[in-house]
């Protein structure tokens, strides 16, 4: 993996060139992550009380591994390290977001709906993003505008966009297992002949990316590594996460914990 230069590494030629071995070590960590799922693995609490596993640890020490190699100037905020080491008031420039296994919860329950996220961060934003499904073997990736792909295995890469909020009859995605039903209910009933449709993790943003679901409303908390590769991959194919106040979700905030916020298939 050739090392990449902290300077060049937002320049959208060289993150073009970063996408294919950041899908490597999301590859790499999904592999990790199948092999403990075939098994009676088990799980222990966090000081937050999540929940966390094997998977969790052996999935995030392969792509910090893999991020020291390929960037070793650029600093990677990851879930289990925050837990275990706390958080940097000191917020840099350029870092690395990563939550090795979104969803552990549903691997828990050992539905299918949890990923791989990896995004780069510069100046608040996310510039890139990887979300990797390890038990459908499917890659979300993009880089910059226009460049959101969906890859199936071995496949080739296929770019993916948003679709227009239809008028009536939008696919709202919301997680099972998270947030305020009351504000969920509330806000769904002001879409006319809305559907609701149950997905875990950063699955949810990919959806609505590759224009099979219209928006994710988001009103309970979540961590700047749950949702960073997700925004990239949406906003790249056309869509946007803005909090209830309309800006965009932005990155490096206080404790990395995002407010409430909805993510859309279309710009308002």
């Amino acid at each position: 993996m050739n090392n990449i230069d902290l300077a060049a590494a937002t320049d959208p030629a060289e993150l073009r060139r970063l996408l294919a071995p950041i899908r490597q070590a999301a590859l790499a960590a999904s592999a990790a992550i199948l092999e403990i799922y075939a098994t009676d693995f088990t799980s222990r609490a966090k000081g937050d009380a999540s929940p966390v596993t094997e998977a969790d640890e052996r999935a995030e020490a392969i792509i910090l591994t893999a991020l020291a190699a390929l960037t070793p100037a650029i600093p990677v905020i990851a879930e289990e390290q925050a837990a275990a080491q706390g958080l940097s008031e000191q917020v840099p420039p350029r870092f690395w977001l990563v939550d090795p296994l979104d969803g552990t919860r549903e691997f828990l329950n050992r539905n299918g709906e949890f990923t791989v996220n990896i995004a780069l961060i510069k100046g608040g934003r996310a510039v890139l993003g990887v979300v990797h499904v390890p038990a459908l073997g499917v890659t979300y990736a993009a880089c910059g505008p226009g460049t959101a792909t969906r890859q199936h295995g071995a496949e080739a890469a296929q770019p993916i966009a948003t679709r227009p909020t239809p008028n009536a009859g939008s696919i709202v995605v919301h997680s099972r297992s998270h947030g305020d039903e009351s504000e969920l209910a509330t806000f769904v009933a002001t879409m006319p002949q809305a559907t609701r449709k149950v997905s875990g993790s950063s699955v949810k943003f990919c959806l609505i990316a590759a224009g099979e679901a219209d928006l994710y409303p988001r009103f309970g908390t979540t961590m700047e590594w749950d949702t960073a590769a997700g925004q990239a991959v949406l906003e790249a194919a056309g869509g946007c996460v803005e909090t209830l106040d309309g800006e965009r979700l932005r990155y490096g905030k206080n404790g990395y914990r995002n407010p409430h916020f909805i993510a859309r298939g279309a710009p308002r």
